[in-house]
């Protein structure tokens, strides 16, 4: 079992990230030690509660099962929880519980960041890419018709609980989206300005296939990597003024194929991929790296063998990018490749963008 603490500058709080390879079963126990045996309400995902809901024993009247799927990410799930909340006379004391993956975990610290104007939540990822990415760093938010996330707060949980014996059950395309979050980290990492040096890039070369064979071992160091360098990005910039937007490298492109495709037709993380590829080609057109280091990232990236994506009319995606939350006025940030393992951001008109059909 590793733990992690993570600082919040502004706010002056830090609350523990507990890596584990133990059975899922001990974690009723280890969240009321967070809860000061006070009333809780579990928020779980149906697919998890299926598989592990008799071993995790959490009480039926204080649990509320949440469908899986990013369209559940809604207004009418987070109403749910409030009201579920207040019947069950939830006060600022009490806690709510976040058990799946990034949907759950985003519409239930939304809830909590809300009701009674913030109540405490406790993370507890059950997915890859709810362990090194949604779980960590405290953005909560529910979907709507015009977007992902436009709705929603910046709010850090009271502790985030990642057991990796969940990650024995995820289907190969799940665990695979996780890794294309895993993967985007090998190319900021230089820019997370970590006291440490990890090294991400020759861990994941190394061991590549012991990683897509889930090994428990490698799998709690990969994620203890990609947890110490979202953290370093999170302590020093909590609201995305700054620092942190190098942690949406792939993700102006890669949401906008989401939307595009009704986000029914491929994972977030292979959108990401498409998108960090899309950022290699934008990098290397606008003379900002060699276009020997696209072929290294093309490299990583082939290791993981990720669902290949088409390219989709770059009129319809920049109509879509200009909605997004990050975009200024007539242009579109971007995060992009600037040297070996560093990005910087760049904001892009659509006529630079056009450029790249050339």
């Amino acid at each position: 079992m590793v733990s992690v603490s993570i600082k919040i500058k502004e706010q002056e709080k830090s609350y523990p990230l507990i890596i584990s390879g133990n059975d899922v079963s001990e974690i009723k126990e280890k969240i009321h030690t967070y809860t000061r045996g006070k009333k809780i309400l579990v928020v779980i995902s149906e697919k998890v509660n299926k598989l592990y809901g008799r071993k995790l024993g959490f009480e039926k009247e204080e649990t509320l099962i949440l469908r899986d799927g990013e369209k559940e990410k809604n207004f009418k799930n987070y109403k749910k929880i409030l009201q579920r909340a207040l019947k069950l006379q939830l006060t600022r004391s009490d806690t709510i519980i976040a058990i799946g993956g990034g949907v759950v975990g985003d519409i239930a610290g939304f809830a909590a960041s809300t009701y009674m104007r913030g109540i405490d939540y406790i993370q507890v990822p059950t997915t890859l890419l709810a362990c090194v990415d949604s779980s960590v760093g405290g953005k909560t938010g529910i979907d709507t018709d015009f977007g992902k996330n436009l709705i929603g707060s910046f709010y850090q949980p009271k502790a985030v609980l990642i057991y990796t014996d969940f990650l024995k059950t995820l289907d190969d395309r799940q665990f695979k989206t996780g890794l294309g979050e895993v993967v985007k980290y090998t190319f900021i990492e230089k820019s997370c300005k970590c006291d440490e040096e990890l090294n991400l890039t020759n861990f994941l070369t190394d061991n590549a296939e012991r990683v897509l064979l889930r090994d428990s071992e490698i799998l709690e160091q990969l994620i203890l990597i990609c947890i110490k360098l979202k953290a370093a990005v999170v302590e020093q910039d909590e609201k995305e003024g700054g620092l942190r937007k190098i942690l949406n490298f792939g993700h102006t492109y890669g949401h906008a194929v989401e939307k595009f495709t009704k986000y029914k037709k491929y994972t977030h993380g292979e959108a990401v991929v498409k998108g960090m590829e899309f950022a290699f080609n934008l990098a290397v057109k606008k003379n900002l790296i060699d276009v020997n280091y696209k072929y290294f990232a093309d490299d990583v990236i082939k290791k993981f063998h990720f669902k290949k994506i088409p390219d989709y009319p770059l009129e319809k995606l920049i109509k879509i990018m200009k909605m997004d939350k990050k975009a200024d006025f007539d242009k579109i940030t971007f995060i992009l490749p600037v040297d070996y393992s560093q990005v910087a951001e760049y904001k892009l008109t659509e006529e630079e963008l056009l450029l790249m059909k050339h």
